[in-house]
């Protein structure tokens, strides 16, 4: 099972020619287009048992695995989310290309990977709240989920006809597979789209109405 994503649109600083980097990897009470929220004191368990061990979760480029980009050497939780600091790895081609598109304002986007430990699920709104996550990774992405608006696409709304187009426009504006299909599913369970020739269009009406921009 992939792993559950959640993306942020952070203030990335770099601060010096060494790599080193700081910023949000996580917002509390923002609520993304899947309709998730973190609050306060999500994070709180997970960061007390990684540095108990002396480990903070990976840095990875866009979730990655095969891609880990440097190292965070520091992570805690304030009154605005999940604040971080980290240095990237200068002396590899990804690590180095990171950094050269931070300074240049290209990359400004951070993404957690995590398991739901506490979470509830308000069928009214359709929203849940994430009360207690176990953070697995921590990555650097172009598009985060809550800032689609920026995406520009090279497909049009008539190009998307099946479920698998849908999830390929919304990978290729930078969200994860997972978070793709979670969009896509919450729209769908909604009531925002039924099964039969309409579904696609639907689906697409519906995330347009999310803030999700397509090129037309």
């Amino acid at each position: 099972m992939a792993t559950p994503t959640l993306d942020f649109n952070c203030e990335l600083k770099a601060t010096g020619d060494d790599g080193t980097f700081e910023g949000y990897g996580s917002v509390f009470n923002i609520t993304d287009f899947g309709g998730d929220i973190v609050v306060p004191g999500a994070f709180a368990d997970t960061l007390a048992a990684q540095k108990a061990v002396g480990r903070l979760p990976a840095m990875l480029w866009q979730h990655r695995p095969s891609e880990p980009i440097g190292v965070y050497t520091s992570m805690e939780e304030d009154s605005v989310g999940l604040k971080v600091k980290g240095k990237l790895a200068l002396k590899t081609a990804r690590g180095a290309e990171a950094y050269e598109l931070m300074k240049m304002g290209a990359l400004s986007g951070m993404s957690i990977g995590y398991k739901s430990r506490d979470d509830s699920y308000d069928r009214v709104t359709g929203k849940r709240t994430l009360k207690k996550l176990d953070l697995l990774e921590l990555s650097l992405v172009t598009f985060p989920m809550n800032d689609a608006s920026r995406v520009s696409s090279v497909k049009s709304i008539e190009g998307l006809e099946t479920l698998r187009d849908v999830e390929d426009y919304l990978r290729e504006s930078g969200l994860s597979r997972s978070a793709a299909l979670a969009l896509i599913a919450r729209v769908k369970s909604l009531g925002q789209s039924d099964s039969g020739s309409g579904d696609m269009q639907q689906i697409v009406e519906a995330l347009g109405r999310r803030g999700v921009v397509f090129a037309s």
